[in-house]
């Protein structure tokens, strides 16, 4: 089932901060980004955030699950907690402050 564009607005509402957080369709699901960084995905109008260090405050709040077959285990952060974890945007900014930056083309193989 794809996200419904309901669920990806109503998660931007509550992070507040529409600048920094935004969300971009994929395959019928949608990436989670805060300032230009993937944080997270919405898959199934479920909210799964990556599980890294910076990630870990969600640990005792949130189950483990796979937002699509084969793919890493994240957090999964059901609608009735992305109202009631306070910091969930501190969390996803933490997220996104750790994540390295854009990786610099190399020029191996191009011809000048």
């Amino acid at each position: 089932m794809a996200t419904q564009r309901e669920t990806i607005e109503f998660i931007l509402g509550k992070l507040r901060d529409r600048g920094r957080f935004t969300a971009r369709a994929m395959f019928g699901e949608y990436a989670l980004y805060t300032d230009g960084k993937v944080v997270g995905l919405v898959c199934d109008n479920l909210l799964y955030v990556k599980i890294v260090p910076a990630s870990k405050a969600l640990e005792s709040l949130c189950e483990k699950d796979r937002p699509y077959p084969g793919a890493r285990p994240h957090y999964l952060v059901e609608e009735s907690q992305v109202s009631k974890i306070d910091n969930l945007a501190q969390i996803l900014s933490e997220i996104a402050r750790s994540a390295p930056g854009k990786r610099e083309e190399s020029n191996k193989g191009k011809q000048g």
